[in-house]
């Protein structure tokens, strides 16, 4: 199961972001809308130097990503991006957006459980009747959207790859957090 961390869009803090990092996570997503390039630049190189085993992802800026070496989470208004420039990941919203985003490299299909601020979420039987119809191969598909460790169980499907989260890396222990949706997802 692929674990991925999402940055919580208050700014670029090192004592915040490397107990993140460091709790056992497999990927970051750096949606940080208000830094300027130049500091999401820095912080994307600081989050690979401190921890190289962790794919991060920058949200939303194709020159930041190329420049870091990263891959890019383009959001629904981001203009189109060639697959093949960079590792290119998208939000999934609907069913219908799956033949236009089939050739990226991840998707974040979201909201999948009600979560703040969040449109309506997909609901476990409907996100797991699309999960049935897609081919065995195809782009990472994460879950994504009021996941907590204690709901992680009832996600598990075989064509899904992992889940996303926010809150719960971040507003509590990360490690105590990866190891809960780690032991919930390998019951």
């Amino acid at each position: 199961m692929i674990l991925l961390a999402v940055t919580p869009g208050l700014g670029f803090d090192p004592e915040r972001w490397r107990p993140v990092l460091r709790a056992g996570i497999d990927a970051l997503l750096l949606r940080e809308k208000g830094l300027e390039a130049r500091a999401l630049l820095a912080a994307a190189r600081w989050c690979r130097e401190t921890a190289p085993g962790v794919q991060i992802w920058v949200g939303g800026r194709l020159d930041v990503a190329l420049a870091a070496g990263c891959g890019l989470h383009a959001p629904e208004d981001h203009p189109p991006v060639d697959p093949g420039l960079v590792p290119l990941s998208r939000p999934l919203h609907a069913e219908a957006q799956w033949d236009a985003r089939r050739g990226c490299a991840q998707l974040l299909a979201s909201p999948i459980l009600p979560s703040p601020g969040k449109g309506d979420p997909w609901g476990l039987t409907r996100f797991h009747r699309f999960l049935d119809g897609l081919p065995a191969e195809g782009p990472r598909i994460l879950a994504l959207g009021g996941l907590t460790p204690d709901r992680a169980a009832t996600l598990k499907h075989p064509r899904l790859d992992g889940l996303a989260a926010l809150r719960p890396f971040w507003e509590g222990d990360p490690a105590q957090a990866v190891h809960g949706f780690r032991t919930a997802w390998n019951r």
